[in-house]
């Protein structure tokens, strides 16, 4: 990660994932968004930086999964905790966010 301000930079990246797939929720381009930037790599990480409920990372983890960006890597089955790591489609969309 650069020397800029990790929430600036998610805030832009998430703004660059929302332009290039629109269909994404905000959420939805959060999560591509922290993975790439190493801010979080499972469902609890991530709510938990974002002040978000879980159930609402959960959520947009499984559509995500659902549409080919990410793959489920475990689950933890006592917290709920899903960790999950970028598909090629995942990493293709997030390239092109990057480039603009």
């Amino acid at each position: 990660m650069s020397e800029a301000d990790p929430a600036a930079e998610l805030e832009a990246l998430v703004a660059r994932v929302a332009e290039a797939q629109p269909s994404l929720s905000p959420i939805a381009a959060a999560v591509l968004a922290a993975i790439h930037l190493g801010l979080a790599a499972d469902s609890r990480s991530f709510a938990n930086r974002l002040g978000l409920a879980h159930a609402l990372a959960l959520r947009e983890v499984g559509a995500l999964t659902e549409a080919g960006y990410l793959r489920i890597e475990r689950r933890d089955a006592k917290t709920m905790r899903v960790f999950y790591a970028l598909e090629p489609d995942g990493v293709g969309l997030l390239e092109r966010a990057a480039a603009t």
